[in-house]
């Protein structure tokens, strides 16, 4: 099974899908446009929480970072008046200096990926979207900025105006991608943000040409008209689309084939070109996730 993900959205789908599924069977294609070097590492952070999440280690009240974290070195980093843009936890840090010293020791993302997932004890396979360098950029009336210091240093606030995706045109699905890919007939793409989560991965150079040859459920994120988590209301609009499932549906439309909506959204998608089902959606406890996931293991 090969799930498409982004932020809190998917990774909540991830952990009731690893108690009803064989987790070996998983396929986790992860958004890295929105990685960043903090005081010397690298940060994925969606990446990360599929990582946290296969390993049962996340945080999920928060769904990002390590339950029971420290901030040690973070906070001793501000009393140096070196305050990080991201407030790290010092497990989570541990993550980043193992990745970054396997990167600068000549390893792909990938392959360091795949090295920390063992060193978790995840049996899954988790691909980052790709081994070149992407960024998402939000364009704001004030400046351009990276998608963490939109969403994690300004707290989502700033006007958008649009969203970019740097080093978009030149990069490629990693060939460990294309491999998963071409060795299933279903794709699902997971409720996360379908802008800055999802719609990086579709950006990559014939993955969309891919999709149109697969069968491809995806699981909308939104829910009448606001989103169940991050910032996806003000992205999408920035983007213009449509602030509901039928936005989703347009983000989609190209390869789609099943989508999935809540059965409390009121939106009126059901004349929409593909096949809709309706289901409860938010997984407000492991008992929902595992529910939805049954749910997605049952259409594969």
């Amino acid at each position: 099974m090969i799930i498409l993900s982004g932020g809190t959205g998917t990774p909540k789908l991830l952990s009731g899908l690893k108690e009803v599924y064989a987790e070996e069977n998983i396929k986790v294609i992860v958004n890295t446009a929105e990685d960043m070097w903090v005081s010397g590492n690298l940060v994925c952070p969606d990446v990360d929480s599929v990582l946290y999440t296969l390993s049962s280690l996340i945080d999920d009240n928060k769904w990002w970072g390590m339950k029971d974290d420290t901030f040690i070195t973070h906070e001793a980093l501000k009393y140096l008046n070196l305050d990080e843009s991201m407030m790290l936890g010092d497990r989570d840090r541990a993550t980043h200096i193992a990745r970054s010293d396997l990167l600068r020791a000549g390893m792909t993302l990938t392959e360091a990926t795949a090295k920390i997932a063992s060193g978790f004890g995840i049996r899954a396979k988790i691909l980052p979207m790709s081994d070149d360098h992407l960024e998402t950029i939000i364009h704001t009336p004030d400046k351009k900025m990276h998608f963490q210091e939109f969403w994690v240093e300004r707290k989502g606030e700033p006007i958008v105006n649009n969203v970019d995706i740097e080093g978009i045109k030149d990069a490629k699905p990693s060939e460990s991608v294309i491999c998963a890919l071409e060795s299933e007939d279903t794709v699902m793409i997971g409720p996360s943000n379908p802008i800055t989560s999802i719609g990086p991965i579709l950006s990559l150079n014939g993955l969309v040409d891919i999709l149109k040859d697969k069968f491809v459920i995806a699981i909308s994120p939104i829910i009448g008209k606001r989103a169940v988590s991050g910032p996806v209301e003000k992205l999408m609009a920035a983007c213009g689309y449509e602030v509901s499932s039928l936005g989703v549906f347009e983000c989609y439309k190209e390869f789609l084939d099943l989508f999935i909506v809540d059965v409390k959204d009121d939106c009126l998608v059901d004349d929409l070109s593909v096949d809709i089902l309706r289901t409860d959606t938010l997984m407000s406890d492991l008992c929902k996730s595992k529910e939805l996931a049954r749910v997605m293991i049952d259409l594969a």
